[in-house]
């Protein structure tokens, strides 16, 4: 698994405002989905394309344009919603799947309990997009989910992730003969006794919403 912490000062500023304990709910969904414009660039710079000619002004030329089959960007719900537009924004003609997926508080293990991708995702490249890597459990799962419906590339885009989170995603998938890549905007420093990134920026889904589930 290659793993790629967008180094940019913008995404830096905007954490940094993200992570506020006092920013309140629209100002928390504005700035993930802005972040995830920024991540976007980075986790799609080896979309798959293909030659597209065009005439300009001017005179013909070749451009690109995405390839068939278009990407499918997967949010894990809910907090992943937070960061769809973002993505979307970068890659409109984009086709989008849900996950539902929950952590058990106890266990601290992910559980499926929504599904709304397609059937066959053979020779698809798949976008996953959650805001945090905390266990691994979470991604990991939807990882091998995706794979085991034919998806051949993977990039999971997150906002953020504890180093545990990172390791442990790299040992439960290290066995699939699939390209995956992390994408995040940095790499925290822990996780505590609850599971929870340190510092970390609190329940993403409970800030982006404001309601707790």
């Amino acid at each position: 698994m290659r793993v790629i912490v967008a180094d940019h000062p913008l995404i830096a500023h905007k954490l940094t405002y993200l992570r506020a304990r006092e920013t309140d709910s629209p100002t928390f969904r504005r700035l993930a989905e802005e972040l995830m414009t920024l991540l976007a660039y980075e986790a799609t710079r080896e979309v798959r394309v293909e030659p597209f000619d065009i005439v300009t002004p001017v005179a013909p030329t070749t451009g690109i344009k995405l390839a068939n089959p278009k990407p499918l960007v997967v949010p894990i719900l809910r907090a992943g919603l937070g960061m769809l537009e973002g993505m979307v924004r970068m890659l409109p003609s984009a086709e989008v799947g849900f996950l539902g997926m929950a952590r058990n508080e106890e266990t601290l293990e992910a559980v499926t309990y929504a599904n709304r991708l397609p059937d066959d995702l053979s020779g698809r490249q798949c976008y996953v997009i959650d805001p945090m890597l905390a266990t691994g459990g979470t991604l990991a799962m939807s990882i091998k989910y995706l794979v085991e419906r034919g998806a051949d590339d993977i990039t999971a885009v997150t906002l953020l992730c504890a180093p545990e989170g990172i390791e442990a995603l790299k040992q439960e998938i290290g066995d699939l003969h699939v390209p995956v890549t992390l994408v995040t905007g940095a790499v925290d420093e822990r996780l505590n006794e609850h599971g929870y990134i340190v510092p970390g920026l609190g329940d993403a889904g409970d800030r982006l919403y404001g309601v707790a589930q």
